[in-house]
């Protein structure tokens, strides 16, 4: 199933070969947000097992990712500096409903989406990337991009209807690719 209603534009490949040391800085990021992520759920939903069992699992895996792209950086000799996020992220936790039970629904989603468009653009790093390192890098850790979309997407199946989860996905979906179609104009993993 592809979830992503558009494929990444030609300019955003361009523009992250090109800035491959902010890339990889935002990619750092990216990591420890999605670490974050799974923790926010784990609090706000402790008597969910199915999910808090998942998604311990998921946050350690994000951090231990993340703390490969810090030795990835070192290797470069890249400073570590926070940067401005690309507006994508709160773009769509805008669409997240506020009430029970549609805002786990939507959050998985979005979640689900967010990993899907990560995976998409590591797969295409690992395949056009100078850096033959970061190929690798990009190739391994694109199949757990790839798995963790699959996880938030299971997630969303196991406590809401399947018509309920594609009927949502769909829209939100459509709103992801509307917030891509304009390239942020610095170096962004989602921009």
């Amino acid at each position: 199933m592809n979830l992503l209603h558009t494929p990444t534009q030609p300019a955003w490949l361009t523009q992250a070969l090109s800035h491959l040391d902010l890339i990889l800085l935002d990619h750092a990021q990216c990591e420890k947000k999605a670490a974050g992520t799974a923790m926010r759920y784990l609090f706000q939903y402790p008597n969910h097992q199915i999910l808090v069992e998942a998604l311990t699992t998921l946050a350690r895996e994000e951090l231990q990712h993340f703390q490969m792209v810090n030795r990835h950086l070192d290797r470069r000799g890249v400073v570590w500096k926070t940067l401005k996020p690309a507006p994508y992220g709160n773009y769509l936790k805008q669409a997240i409903r506020t009430q029970e039970p549609d805002r786990l629904l939507d959050s998985m989603l979005i979640s689900c989406l967010i990993e899907a468009r990560s995976h998409e653009r590591l797969e295409l790093l690992a395949k056009h990337c100078p850096d033959q390192e970061l190929q690798d890098f990009y190739a391994f850790l694109g199949i757990a991009e790839e798995r963790h979309k699959h996880l938030y997407l299971d997630l969303a199946y196991e406590y809401y209807a399947a018509a309920q989860v594609e009927q949502r996905l769909h829209e939100l979906s459509q709103k992801e690719s509307d917030i891509l179609q304009t390239l942020y104009p610095e170096p962004r993993v989602h921009s």
